[in-house]
């Protein structure tokens, strides 16, 4: 019995976050089938991701620190994991005709990234302890959040645009400067800057997220009381 508590601290963070973006998603539902094959396409993600970093990794020349940190965080790492994310919720959950609002870019984006966040934690947690759980409760499971709001936003943008590549790109690159600054501050050898700069990426992430979330909640065409204030305004616009 006690053996289930780690793996339950590895898991319920990924699960809970999924939970609340379902929660927040208050117009147009989702399927929940839907968005369990995306979270477990999240959790496939993970193994494109491994071999993404492996030929990084083995492709990466011999420089100094900082330059070998800054490219594993941003273009090895980085890159990889979001970029793997990237397939399974653009050629998956995009051309589904459920996905019928700005919104829904970020409900299964977050479903795919949590899939990943999950399984990558239940390895960490294996590996390292509940120590370790506990503390990625707090940091690395919201920062894999935030990334997938951060990418989701613009994959639901680009759904309603006659060419949806530039806000994809635009997505995915700032998913992964955000998570590559998370992680370069992780990996360089200084408590200091890892607090400071992990935790503020983190927060400027986390504070990004919550707004576009707000963004796409208000503009959702199925938000009448909206819908109703802007007809309310145009009619006021046309009165002499």
């Amino acid at each position: 019995m006690y053996a289930l508590v780690p793996l339950a601290l590895a898991i319920a963070p990924g699960v809970g976050i999924a939970f609340y973006i379902y929660w927040k998603d208050t117009f147009d539902k989702e399927p929940r089938k839907l968005l369990i094959r995306c979270f477990l396409l999240g959790i496939f993600s993970i193994l494109p991701a491994i071999i993404l970093e492996y030929v990084g990794f083995a492709l990466l020349p011999v420089i100094t620190f900082p330059i070998t940190t800054f490219i594993n965080a941003f273009f090895v790492i980085g890159l990889s994991e979001e970029f793997s994310k990237f397939l399974m919720l653009r050629f998956y959950a995009f051309p589904k005709k459920e996905f019928n609002e700005p919104f829904d870019g970020i409900t299964y984006s977050v479903m795919v990234g949590m899939g990943f966040a999950t399984l990558e934690n239940i390895l960490y947690v294996d590996q390292h302890g509940m120590t370790t759980g506990v503390f990625r409760m707090f940091t690395a499971i919201p920062a894999h959040a935030s990334f997938a709001v951060i990418m989701g936003y613009y994959m639901g943008l680009s759904k309603f645009r006659s060419n949806p590549l530039p806000a994809q790109m635009l997505g995915l690159l700032l998913a992964v400067m955000l998570h590559g600054a998370y992680d370069f501050c992780l990996m360089v050898n200084s408590v200091p800057l890892i607090w400071l700069g992990a935790i503020l990426s983190l927060i400027l992430g986390v504070r990004y997220s919550l707004k576009a979330i707000h963004l796409h909640q208000i503009h959702s065409p199925f938000n009448i009381i909206e819908l109703r204030k802007k007809n309310v305004r145009n009619d006021n616009e046309g009165e002499i």
